[in-house]
């Protein structure tokens, strides 16, 4: 008997070889392979010039992390902006994916697609027509100068402010289509349930509604959080050199100053500290929160 259940569970794992194999070998490949390159050249030392030298050393992190470095600073703003970010992107998806399920009837598929639709076009072209709408001259400042609401134009590119509500624009999205399943999941008996034992809509969405869509919720905290996190093409385009992430820094040495290895240590601290964020999000959300980005 034992030896059948054996044989049948070597076969189910052959059945999914021809599926699982090829994804299997992408992950590595293109995933955990140079995840492994940027790991190893972190402990090569480097040379006055920046060159790799074939000896081993700690030098890189030290310097990061105990040398006075800007990284560690960089780290911190990166998640400060990354935080906000996710906040408001909740404030914003999570009215819009309720109105969407609750309001949206025969509409709900193309209200979806106009959320979807600015992600498909160029990730540097959104950033541009953002720069285009708050930029001066611009969009926005015209209007309101036209309107006679301000009497000179605001500055609103190179800051903080502008960073954040790039990074908003970019992944909104993110946060909405996670939080908008997890609605469509709830079973209306249970609502109908609430009504009938006298619950309020207030009630109702804090008993019921919001408890059972906590996985979408960390779904998208999520999708929103990592990514923006270690953006850096909206810091450098719409910060300028006045706003700075960790992703820019890495950038500046990898790119700019080329000192690979000390861009690689930057990569693989920032690298950890998404890892260390995901796991602390899938403990608070639970798995469901992994369902609902799969």
């Amino acid at each position: 008997m034992v030896a059948a259940k054996n044989d049948m569970k070597r076969k189910t794992h052959l059945h999914l070889l021809p599926t699982v194999g090829p994804i299997t070998i992408w992950i590595f490949f293109f995933v955990f392979a140079p995840v492994a390159v940027i790991v190893a050249i972190s402990f090569f030392a480097t040379g006055s010039g920046g060159e790799i030298l074939p000896r081993l050393s700690l030098e890189n992190y030290r310097l990061l992390l105990f040398g006075g470095s800007e990284y560690p600073r960089a780290v911190i703003r990166s998640i400060l902006y990354a935080l906000v970010t996710n906040l408001i992107c909740l404030g914003i998806g999570y009215p819009m994916a309720f109105w969407i399920s609750k309001y949206g009837g025969k509409f709900k598929a193309l209200l979806l697609f106009l959320v979807i639709v600015p992600s498909w076009s160029c990730y540097i072209v959104r950033i541009y027509a953002l720069k285009q709408l708050v930029g001066y001259p611009g969009i926005l400042n015209d209007f309101l100068l036209n309107l006679g609401l301000i009497s000179s134009p605001i500055n609103i590119l190179y800051t903080p402010a502008a960073v954040v509500l790039g990074l908003i624009y970019i992944w909104l999205p993110f946060m909405v289509l996670p939080i908008y399943a997890s609605l469509e999941g709830i079973n209306p008996s249970l609502l109908e349930a609430s009504l009938d034992l006298g619950a309020t809509p207030q009630w109702q969405f804090l008993t019921i509604t919001l408890p059972l869509t906590k996985g979408g919720i960390f779904g998208g905290a999520i999708l929103t959080f990592i990514p923006a996190l270690g953006d850096w093409l909206v810091p450098l385009l719409i910060g300028g050199n006045r706003v700075w992430m960790a992703g820019n820094l890495i950038e500046h040495y990898l790119v700019v100053r080329g000192k690979i290895a000390m861009a690689s240590s930057m990569a693989v601290i920032l690298t950890a500290t998404v890892v260390l964020l995901i796991y602390v999000f899938i403990k608070l959300g639970g798995e469901e929160s992994m369902e609902r980005i799969v």
